[in-house]
């Protein structure tokens, strides 16, 4: 008996110790609180700014190569701090960006020197439209050499494409994931004559009529669809893209230039759009700043304006309006317009508070 106390004794500090062990953990780990809930991390915030009609031709090269020492940057110069750090950039350019074709266009018609891909990259430009008036202004060669060199600098475009499936968006959309979020992109126009329409495997505008728009008398509160052979397929076109993103945004060529108001034909499609499930609708073409307004869920911009072009002759064709969306979580979290002005050197810059 003797022999075994000292083992009993030993057996008996070990479970004391192991206890007092035991209950210290207990008392640490109750003070120490646990979520039932696993939170996860918040997607950063997307910034996506929205711009007008822009133009590097005629006077605005005038400019560049006189005042600017040729630099196509030069448009941009007065512009480029604001626009650091957006994650995307989007406009309009009018014309072609090449030294091939004819010109096929009225006197008004332009063709934008290779060298103004330097200044849309040194912009910041991520997507451009060509869905308007003056991107056949020297024919389907130039029209396509702009396809090419576009691709070739990083830039996408939309609302014109090598075949009727790319200029639609059908085929191949143009979706941006920044920071987890998804944005969609397309463009339309009715401007121009039905043969600029990109047609099966022949390269084109994605063209719409306004005969492919039911007017509905002011006095009802509904608003008309896009009807006949457009009908379902524009409005099924943005429910395909929208199902692919987190928010759409579709860009309008249309309406009359110099008119402050938009046009029963802008009303009716933009709605529309924002019905089908659009985010954000923008216009351009009538180089003025044209009344905006929430619709639904979405907002409309019916005219943003210019952002750089040479039409001096007025006031309001010197202003223009910049766009700035916010994006958090996949969804919209504040759209932010700030007025600009073009100065005698065709350079937009922010405007001032009071100009606001």
């Amino acid at each position: 008996m003797k022999r075994f106390f000292p083992w009993l004794i030993l057996i008996a500090l070990t479970v004391l110790t192991g206890l007092t062990l035991l209950l210290t953990i207990e008392g640490l780990t109750k003070s120490i609180s646990y979520s039932s809930e696993i939170t996860l991390p918040e997607k950063k915030t997307v910034s996506v700014v929205l711009v007008g009609d822009t133009m590097l031709n005629r006077g605005v090269e005038y400019m560049i190569k006189n005042e600017g020492d040729g630099d196509f940057r030069f448009p941009f110069l007065k512009i480029a701090e604001d626009l650091k750090g957006v994650n995307l950039l989007f406009g309009n350019l009018e014309g072609p960006i090449s030294d091939k074709g004819i010109k096929v266009g009225s006197i008004y018609s332009f063709r934008n020197d290779p060298k103004t891909i330097e200044g849309l990259t040194f912009a910041g430009f991520d997507v451009i439209s060509l869905a308007n008036n003056h991107v056949f202004d020297y024919g389907r060669e130039a029209l396509e050499d702009t396809f090419l060199r576009l691709k070739t600098a990083g830039i996408d475009y939309v609302g014109a494409g090598f075949n009727e499936g790319e200029a639609y968006g059908e085929s191949t959309p143009v979706i941006k994931e920044i920071e987890g979020t998804k944005i969609g992109f397309l463009a339309y126009t009715n401007l121009g004559p039905e043969t600029w329409k990109a047609v099966g495997e022949n390269s084109g505008m994605a063209w719409i009529s306004e005969e492919d728009i039911d007017y509905n008398p002011p006095t009802t509160s509904s608003h008309s669809s896009l009807r006949s052979e457009w009908a379902p397929r524009i409005k099924n076109d943005i429910k395909a893209v929208k199902e692919k993103v987190d928010i759409l945004i579709v860009s309008f060529h249309s309406g009359e230039e110099y008119l402050s108001t938009p046009t029963q034909f802008q009303i009716e499609f933009s709605k529309a759009a924002i019905e089908a499930g659009a985010d954000i609708v923008i216009g351009h073409h009538p180089h003025v700043i044209q009344k905006s307004e929430q619709y639904q869920s979405g907002y409309i911009f019916y005219s943003l304006g210019n952002f750089v072009f040479d039409q001096s002759f007025s006031e309001e064709t010197q202003q223009g309006q910049m766009v700035k969306i916010l994006i958090k979580n996949g969804k919209i979290k504040e759209v932010i317009p700030e007025k600009i002005e073009i100065n005698n050197y065709f350079q937009p810059e922010i405007a001032t508070e009071e100009e606001q």
